[in-house]
């Protein structure tokens, strides 16, 4: 019996592997994965990333937002790389553009 155990694996390592489309199929299947991919993950985000920058350069003096700090101001200067805000009376702050989350209120 010890004979046949050491046999039977030999022989099935000696064996050709199926001819046929394997390889193809595991190729079209890691390109559809990453299609799902690029459309569940990756194109969402850039559009969302589009959209921020596109409302960073339309704020000017006046608009009103909320930093992502969670920091409510009013635009009182607009910088090439951040904005001065004023927070309260009397109390100004510059921060960079890339902490603006949201638009509260636009200026007429």
């Amino acid at each position: 019996m010890t004979k046949m155990f050491l046999i039977e694996p030999a022989a099935v390592i000696g064996q050709a592997a199926p001819a046929g489309g394997n390889g193809m199929i595991m190729l079209l299947f890691w390109g559809l994965f990453f299609a799902a991919m690029w459309f569940l993950l990756i194109a969402p985000q850039r559009k969302k990333q589009k959209q921020h920058q596109k409302m960073l350069t339309e704020l000017k003096s006046g608009d009103e937002i909320i930093t992502s700090g969670g920091v409510y101001g009013t635009i009182t200067n607009v910088r090439e790389d951040r904005f001065a805000l004023r927070v309260g009376d009397g109390t100004k702050v510059e921060i960079n553009k890339a902490f603006v989350h949201a638009v509260v209120k636009k200026a007429d």
